[in-house]
């Protein structure tokens, strides 16, 4: 599926219309395409019967919408001189037309193949002679050689926004066209109402491994699971039934056995890979135990290719615990749930709710209210220690999880490193790292929004704990796989004994 068919949907209301075809629902992505064709009087096929969406178009089919479309004549045409056409054949005139207007010309046994597939690069050159089409680009999809017959007019097409190629930013040159496709590229070239494309697209063939599921767990070790962990490390986890579904002895095992976690489009970098596993590091979670991030093991399929292609969008960070994404502009099909700090590019919006890119899945859709939008030159604002203060509080209640960054559940650390990372701070992922670096603060000073620091051997030995001072002599802290997010008092036992130090930083 080509990227911008949903870009598409956003901007044209779908349910205002029947299906004209048996295989085209008003919710097909390229039913706005084919129902303005059909209006025109450029597909003539008998309505209420089957568009054969899905099917390859043929160079005989793909004429006859071009010779609709322009209007050309077809009488007196010169004869042409074709191996596999005669004069008595039935579309003889249309041929003849094509021919002559240099739309469609013989191969190099001069055969028309009138009934073989178009492919998709001879279809870039098609319509380039056929509507004039102008326009240069230095931007090459990645299986486009500068060698290929028509990369000019591919690159035409694509600085146009007639074509983007598929999410892997390939343009598959070799393949069929389906008549669905062709549609909508002729319909683009026709209305450009139809070339939905956010101006902020920019080809970038630099690959890039991202978080394709929801929230991904790293583990110290690959293959030391329990059955209980399969909602961790399912294809699609599911972090709340994992959650649920441990007791407090199942939660406390977990300790030592895992490294982080990942966000649904947060960016990697593979280490190693070990079978269906591989080893990576968090490229946002900075860590002394690898200078490229925070590493950790994860199952591959977790993972997926994509490009930069949407680097200098706005992008919407979900700013609550949880937010759904949804297959739909009205927000009745959900797609996925996803983690608060989720951030994704923003291709367009719609009424309540913004359409956003996702790793592999097109465009999706998600709540204005559930994000903030957030300038790619700007950047996010720097909070004040009240705001600091709100987000830490959406997480009161929330189940202790270790190693957690999430929405679904938090440890100490990735509870006062999400929060700071809502607001644009980075600071390192743990605790012990957290309280060595920052301004160091007198208990005496504190101030919200400022850290604490706990260790063993009454506050002189290795730091092991971490919460947010709230201010008036009390702190938000995410305690341990007992307890859940809570706020308490700095005299409480054992931190009362245990407080090591401060650290702040907001400046």
């Amino acid at each position: 599926m080509l990227l911008t068919f949903l870009l598409v949907v956003s901007a044209w209301p779908m349910t205002s219309f029947a299906a004209v075809f048996q295989d085209v629902s008003d919710r097909h992505h390229s039913a706005a395409e084919i129902r303005y064709l059909v209006d025109a009087g450029i597909i003539i096929e008998k309505p209420n019967e089957k568009f054969r969406i899905n099917e390859p178009i043929t160079r005989l089919e793909a004429s006859a919408m071009i010779q609709r479309a322009l209007k050309l004549p077809m009488d007196n045409r010169p004869p042409v001189k074709l191996a596999d056409v005669q004069s008595s054949h039935p579309q003889y005139p249309l041929i003849a037309t094509m021919v002559d207007e240099g739309i469609f010309m013989g191969n190099v046994d001069k055969e028309f193949l009138p009934n073989g597939h178009l492919k998709r690069g001879q279809m870039a050159a098609v319509l380039v002679r056929a509507f004039d089409l102008t326009g240069a680009s230095t931007y090459r999809f990645r299986d486009v050689p500068t060698s290929y017959w028509a990369l000019k007019d591919i690159q035409t097409l694509a600085v146009r926004f007639i074509t983007t190629g598929y999410l892997d930013n390939t343009y598959k040159p070799n393949n069929s066209l389906t008549r669905g496709h062709f549609s909508v590229f002729l319909a683009r070239i026709l209305d450009p109402n139809f070339r939905e494309t956010p101006a902020c697209y920019t080809g970038d063939n630099e690959a890039r491994q991202v978080v394709n599921v929801p929230v991904t767990t790293l583990w110290k070790q690959p293959g030391a699971q329990r059955t209980v962990d399969a909602f961790a490390t399912a294809k699609t986890p599911d972090i709340t039934k994992w959650v649920a579904a441990m007791s407090i002895k199942e939660k406390q095992w977990l300790v030592g056995k895992l490294e982080t976690q990942a966000l649904y489009g947060q960016t990697v970098k593979v280490l190693q890979t070990k079978g269906e596993w591989a080893q990576v590091a968090v490229v946002d979670q900075s860590s002394p135990k690898h200078k490229d991030g925070y590493p950790g093991w994860l199952p591959k399929n977790h993972l997926t290719i994509t490009y930069p292609n949407y680097k200098t969008c706005d992008t919407a960070m979900v700013t609550m615990r949880t937010a759904d994404l949804t297959n739909d502009s009205v927000g009745k099909n959900v797609f996925r749930r996803i983690s608060f700090n989720t951030t994704l590019p923003i291709v367009g919006e719609k009424q309540d709710r913004f359409a956003v890119q996702t790793p592999a899945d097109g465009v999706k859709y998600i709540e204005k209210s559930a994000v903030k939008r957030v300038d790619a030159k700007k950047g996010i604002a720097k909070p004040t220690a009240n705001q600091l203060l709100d987000t830490a509080k959406i997480f009161d209640g929330l189940p202790y999880l270790w190693a957690g960054t999430s929405g679904f559940g938090l440890d100490c650390s990735g509870f006062t490193y999400s929060v700071y990372r809502q607001h644009g701070i980075n600071i390192p992922r743990d605790s012990s790292v957290q309280a060595v670096t920052g301004t160091k603060v007198l208990k005496k000073d504190l101030q919200p929004g400022d850290l604490l620091f706990f260790a063993y051997n009454k506050g002189k030995g290795n730091v092991h704990h971490v919460g947010m001072y709230i201010g008036k002599g009390q702190m938000i802290h995410a305690p341990n796989p007992k307890r859940t997010v809570e706020i308490i008092s700095m005299t409480t036992e054992p931190y009362n004994t245990e407080y090591s130090g401060a650290r702040r930083y907001l400046k």
